[in-house]
């Protein structure tokens, strides 16, 4: 009852954050991904060399996010949506009319910095800056919009393209953007919100309002953010390497594909249970708990060659996802506060898409030098926690921070 008061008060400012991390989509790894073997085909590449091209565009997008994102502390959400949603439509304008490697090079570049990104990026700025005492629900409700495109976007992408092709594909995205997406969310989105109440429940004080500067230089962020990255990390090496995984555990291609189904639905369950946790104890206190399931998921891949140990991966895998995609949104706010929330979150944007795009590189290199795959996947286990002591200091030391240095 108290999730659906919530929506009915804040129905318009929601939905519009769902929007925006749903259409997200058009610049996610999966969508782009579902015209990799046209691409590839069309401009002569091989698997390797789309990958390498793959990823310098996400590294250069990673690199430019800190500069673009500022602009959501500057001028108001609903403008920014306006600025942001044209560049993407043109991005899919030029993947379906490219027939350069430059062009295509320019497109990945555009659909990734303004589709995973930006339209992420406002978003979770938004949610953070507009709401304190319900921020977790806000951030958790937005945050499954990038499920519910995984669920909706493959398939319609693929009976769209039997339609008119796979550029023809990427002309109706561009079309859906202008006609659909813009208007909706400028619609829902242009009247701002101001927060009604502070976060009282978990006792923390009010924090200062810090600048991205400070931020760089304070120990704590570095140590959370290595915390907070991992979940997206890990999962995208671990997808990106699943056939040679697959291979190696003598499972059927259908294995992990099913399992993708189990993922989802507990990455929307656990992002909407972190919410309602958020909300009461803070997301400060629930840095230390949150990596717990993803150990244990990498510690049963690792030592499996059973099938279910898939299922079980991909169950655990989403728990951690549904707590790390609420306190993606959550943390920051908490504890640097919301005045200088856009550039400091655009910084942590492109961190971890600079980590997704690193990971499965770095894997593929030790699994070329010989280093057993299954190895890797245990030591990430091992990652999570070690990492998971270090946050139990972060988030004491955070707590005791804001009760020290109130506003």
């Amino acid at each position: 009852m108290m999730i659906l008061t919530f929506l009915r008060d804040n129905a318009r400012w929601v939905a519009g954050g769902f929007l925006l991390t749903f259409f997200s989509s058009f610049g996610q790894t999966y969508f782009i991904s579902l015209s990799a073997g046209e691409i590839r085909s069309e401009y002569g590449l091989s698997h390797g060399e789309f990958g390498t091209l793959y990823m310098l565009a996400t590294l250069a997008s990673a690199a430019t996010l800190p500069q673009v994102g500022k602009i959501v502390d500057r001028i108001s959400v609903a403008s920014t949506v306006l600025l942001a949603a044209p560049v993407l439509a043109i991005a899919c304008i030029l993947m379906a009319w490219s027939r350069s490697l430059a062009l295509l090079v320019l497109s990945v570049y555009l659909l990734r910095l303004f589709g995973q990104g930006m339209f992420s990026h406002i978003a979770m700025t938004a949610m953070g800056r507009w709401f304190a005492a319900q921020r977790g629900r806000a951030i958790s409700l937005t945050a499954i919009g990038v499920n519910f495109g995984e669920a909706i976007f493959p398939i319609s992408f693929v009976t769209v393209t039997a339609l008119v092709g796979w550029r023809g594909s990427w002309l109706v995205a561009a079309a859906v953007l202008i006609l659909v997406a813009l208007p909706a969310i400028y619609n829902l989105l242009k009247l701002e919100r101001t927060p009604q109440s502070v976060a009282k429940k978990s006792g923390a004080a009010a924090v200062r309002d810090w600048t991205r500067a400070e931020v760089i230089r304070d120990p704590l962020f570095w140590a959370a953010l290595s915390g907070v990255m991992a979940p997206a990390v890990i999962g995208t090496t671990v997808f990106f390497h699943q056939v040679y995984l697959s291979e190696l555990r003598g499972w059927p291609p259908s294995v992990f594909a099913a399992s993708f189904a189990i993922m989802s639905s507990m990455t929307i369950i656990f992002a909407l249970i972190s919410g309602q946790l958020v909300d009461r104890f803070s997301a400060i206190r629930m840095l230390p708990v949150f990596l717990v399931p993803l150990s244990l998921s990498c510690f049963v891949l690792a030592s499996t060659d059973a099938p279910w140990g898939a299922y079980v991966f991909m169950a655990l895998m989403g728990v951690s996802y549904g707590f790390s995609s609420t306190l993606f949104g959550a943390l920051w706010p908490e504890v640097y506060g919301a005045r200088h929330l856009g550039s400091i979150r655009s910084l942590i944007v492109a961190f971890m898409v600079f980590g997704t795009a690193i990971g499965p590189g770095v894997t593929g290199v030790l699994i070329d030098l010989g280093v057993s795959y299954p190895a890797q996947i245990a030591a990430m286990g091992v990652y999570c926690v070690l990492i998971s002591t270090v946050l139990i200091q972060v988030s004491r030391k955070a707590l005791a921070r804001r009760q020290a240095y109130p506003v």
